[in-house]
């Protein structure tokens, strides 16, 4: 029953990419793509899975290129429309690969970044433990990952796979098509056995599908065990050669030379051709029947992978070709292979007849899987302003972080309980320590505190499933690849958290590209990147930060801070946690600081009304410092670099030159409300009109601890001469004064700069 529905699978997985090639008009004749013959290697390891295996608290991760496989499975289950069959990879039809936002389709996982997509379910699988844990209904079902072999080679797997916390989720499993080809070639040596031993190692559960009954069989006939030797010795090209070989080719060449070669010509000679070729295709990843008892024989108590030998391309006339990673087959072989299939070419989307026993059980599969609706989510209130006296004395943005968490659990408690931070190794080292304390760390199972009568002990580690701080190795990517999976709580399970992750902000640029995917794939939470720039000016230019700036600015689906005083970093984080966990939402990016800063300079109205307007325009992307009465120059700083602003203002107007202070919070909100001035976006533009208004503005310096461009937009908004002041060379090691004067950002340099455009 299994492979009639599987080969219908392959077909509507074949034909939707035939027609968005062949069929479709094309005026422009740009390629448009798809992957049959990846397709057709996962079809037998997908039909097993959805029509035997999967229930409907289960999620699944589809490798990209198996996208078709995907959509063909849905529309058997009544899940997609017929009409969305010829829209693959056409405008706001079926997305290239698997989309969560995009795909009109179900969709448990995003995937298309090759490796990210793979290590999902594992975060996800924490992640629904989290929300099972602290607010229930989150079930229990399995997180399925369906990878290709290649996809291995990122280091992504394998900086997730040995993280610590990894080892005790047994609802994942991983099931690796083991077709041995990439995208260019048969890849010489693929050494299973060693991947199975790294995954063993790492306290996974190994099951291994290399044959297919019919080859089992023949292995138990007399010369069994010589055949079965002579493959399991022949190495991946020659295999697949052997696929592209006719039948008499095969009678010679398969038995290979010395003195196993008769007993295997003897074995083999009975069979007729159809039946040689077939056996030779009788893998474990095509037998319905092994992949049905390896799915039964998941053990839930730790990972499980399973490692699957396919034939990429099988079942299609380019199967095994080492070039049928993109190709596509012809008019005439699709025809042949509608025969074949028993289906309609004239009809390629024709269902199973209704009352057939196929048909059955796709309605069987269908009502199995049908996930129970939840209610729409509803994100806690989270307070725009703590009210608490503006700051005095000396601090810092990364001080602040923690203290408005602490904060929380007092004022809101209800939003505070929908908090989880994560952090890779640096939780101490970010300002966390407080909340730690209060909250406790999460764990499956509560772990003993064995240094809980340690006097000297500060930072108490306490262990526990109700703990809202998620400890992670030192891996960043895994720090991001969670954060987007507790960011999309709240679609999957209807249960919103509010994620916090913390990093050393240099090494945003390496967790960059899964942070991103991530918030594409509609995880919304919050990255702050701390300590960051040449601020950090002790620990050198490997740990100094300088396109973080801009790539906030440049990341669609999230809103960048880069606060100067531990109100604005308040007032920043309330509004970022606001925006998270709801359909309109959206994640943030905060660059902190550990430079002491004195928080009286922010000059915080007293009033209720000015202070509100002051958090209004923090949150909106600036708001005006310092208002000289006649100003001819105009300095814009941004984080750390406020006091030298401030600094060079008092000299500027020592010296006879009015200057106004502004201090950016958010250059990418500004940049938006620039767009929206011009008609190009549908942001509001009102913070323009009230910090850079038309009738004082005059020449622009523009200073930060990052890379100078971040600030240039900032002359278009009334057409004035800039100039830009940044870091755009690699960091020192030494204070902050020889840093800062080495990059030209100091005190010095921004007035030199002012003078230069006014005297």
């Amino acid at each position: 029953m299994l492979e009639a529905v599987g080969q219908r699978v392959l077909w509507l997985s074949t034909a939707i990419i035939d027609h968005a090639n062949r069929v479709r008009p094309n005026p422009s004749g740009l390629k448009v793509g798809g992957h049959q013959a990846s397709s057709a290697s996962m079809t037998s390891i997908m039909t097993a899975l959805w029509f035997h295996a999967l229930t409907a608290e289960d999620r699944v991760s589809v490798k990209p290129h198996a996208s078709p496989v995907l959509h063909a499975i849905n529309y058997l289950l009544g899940e997609l429309d017929e009409s969305y069959l010829t829209t693959l990879r056409a405008f706001g039809g079926l997305q290239s690969y698997p989309s969560r936002a995009k795909d009109p389709d179900p969709v448990d996982y995003s995937t298309g970044s090759v490796g990210i997509g793979a290590t999902a379910p594992l975060w996800g699988a924490l992640a629904r433990r989290y929300v099972e844990g602290h607010f229930g209904g989150a079930g229990r079902g399995r997180q399925y990952s369906l990878l290709g072999d290649a996809e291995l080679d990122e280091g992504a797997i394998w900086e997730a796979i040995q993280d610590p916390m990894v080892p005790s989720l047994g609802e994942a499993v991983w099931v690796v098509d083991l077709n041995r080809q990439s995208l260019d070639r048969v890849v010489p040596g693929i050494a299973a056995e060693r991947l199975q031993g790294m995954f063993a190692a790492a306290g996974w559960q190994v099951i291994t599908l290399k044959y297919g009954h019919v080859l089992r069989e023949l292995f138990a006939r007399p010369g069994g065990e010589a055949l079965h030797a002579r493959i399991d010795a022949m190495d991946n090209p020659e295999y697949q050669r052997l696929l592209r070989c006719s039948a008499d080719e095969l009678r010679e060449r398969l038995p290979g030379t010395g003195s196993t070669a008769g007993p295997i010509a003897d074995l083999i000679a009975p069979l007729d051709d159809a039946s040689l070729l077939a056996a030779l295709r009788n893998l474990g990843g095509h037998d319905i029947g092994a992949l049905m008892d390896a799915f039964d024989d998941v053990d839930d108590t730790r990972p499980t992978v399973i490692f699957a030998y396919t034939v990429k391309g099988y079942g299609l006339p380019t199967e095994g070709h080492p070039q049928n990673h993109s190709s596509l087959l012809t008019a005439d072989q699709m025809r042949t292979l509608a025969d074949r299939l028993g289906t309609d070419p004239d009809r390629p989307w024709a269902a199973f007849a209704a009352g057939s026993p196929e048909a059955d059980r796709c309605a069987a599969a269908a009502r199995r899987l049908r996930r129970p609706g939840h209610a729409s989510p509803r994100a806690p209130e989270v307070p725009a302003d703590l009210a608490r006296p503006a700051p005095t004395g000396s601090g810092n943005t990364q001080q602040a972080l923690g203290r408005v968490l602490l904060d929380l659990t007092r004022r809101a408690p209800e939003a505070a309980a929908r908090i989880v931070t994560v952090s890779p190794d640096v939780s101490s080292t970010t300002n966390l320590g407080g909340w730690l304390n209060k909250v406790g760390v999460w764990s499956p199972a509560e772990r003993p505190n064995w240094f809980a009568d340690d006097a000297e002990t500060i930072l108490h580690w306490r262990e526990r499933p109700t703990g809202q701080h998620v400890e992670l190795g030192i891996a960043e990517t895994n720090l991001v690849g969670l954060l987007g999976e507790l960011g999309a709580t709240w679609s999957r399970w209807g249960q919103p958290l509010l994620p916090i992750g913390v990093v050393y902000d240099p090494f945003v640029n390496r967790a960059l590209e899964p942070w991103s995917f991530g918030i594409y794939a509609g995880g919304q939470s919050i990255l702050v990147g701390t300590p960051s720039g040449v601020t950090l000016a002790p620990e050198g230019g490997a740990h100094q930060s300088i396109t973080t700036p801009s790539l906030g600015i440049e990341q669609p689906g999230c809103v960048t801070y880069e606060p100067a005083f531990a109100i604005d970093t308040e007032w920043c984080l309330l509004t970022a946690l606001g925006n998270l966990g709801r359909p309109d939402g959206s994640s943030a990016y905060l660059r902190l600081s550990t430079r002491p800063v004195d928080q009286s300079a922010a000059d915080v109205p007293g009033d209720p009304a000015a202070r509100e307007r002051r958090r209004r325009q923090v949150t909106a992307g600036a708001y005006r410092l310092r208002r000289h009465e006649s100003p001819v120059v105009t300095l814009a700083a941004m984080g750390a670099l406020v006091p030298e602003a401030l600094a060079a203002a008092d000299r500027l107007a020592a010296l006879g030159h009015g200057a106004d202070v502004v201090c950016v919070t958010s250059p990418d909100l500004l940049f938006r409300a620039l767009q929206a001035r011009r008609g190009l976006s549908r942001d509001q533009s009102w913070i323009l009109d009230q910090v850079f208004p038309a009738d004082r503005a005059t020449p622009l310096v523009t200073v930060l601890d990052g890379h100078p461009h971040t600030l240039a937009f900032l002359s278009a908004i009334q057409n004035t001469p800039v100039t830009t002041l940044g870091v755009t060379r690699f960091g020192q090691s030494g204070s902050i004064e020889d840093v800062y004067r080495y990059h030209g950002i100091d005190t010095d340099s921004i007035v030199t700069a002012a003078l230069d455009l006014v005297d």
